[in-house]
């Protein structure tokens, strides 16, 4: 079997509740777990300490991308919850060159906690770029093949 290069050029895109298209995003940042430690000290057992698992903390989600016709749909969004606070789904499917689903990962209680739109100046030659950062209450993760998945 040929490696089918995922790696080479890759695309993430955003979608809502299985319905809203946020687009495609550049850059994807925050897909982190970190699980509190909990040390118990058991008495008369001076060999090691118990550890265990405890809450599981999540960073933000950073996307960035180009300004694009697909802001508008971002811009929309965020109109939305401002108007009527709710949290939603999301799902970040991970493209490959040709468009095809590599994996994706899904999100629960998400909601926008910062959009930064970008640093107008005719004195650069830079990219327009916007940032959306969410935060979320956890998530899991769907690979395209079942043998693959956790």
């Amino acid at each position: 079997m040929s490696d089918p290069g995922y790696g080479l050029v890759l695309r993430f895109k955003v979608t809502l509740d299985d319905h809203t298209d946020l687009g495609a995003w550049t850059k994807c940042e925050g897909l982190t777990v970190e699980y509190d430690v909990q040390e118990v000290k058991e008495g008369g057992q001076n060999d090691y300490i118990h550890r265990l698992p405890g809450r599981a903390k999540y960073q933000n989600l950073k996307l960035t991308r180009p300004i694009d016709k697909d802001t508008g749909k971002v811009a929309a969004w965020l109109a939305s919850v401002a108007s009527d606070p709710k949290r939603s789904t999301a799902e970040i499917e991970l493209l490959d060159s040709g468009g095809t689903k590599v994996t994706s990962w899904k999100f629960a209680g998400v909601y926008p906690a910062k959009w930064t739109g970008p640093t107008l100046d005719t004195g650069t030659n830079q990219v327009a770029l916007e940032i959306l950062e969410l935060v979320h209450n956890g998530y899991t993760r769907r690979c395209s093949t079942a043998a693959a998945s956790w």
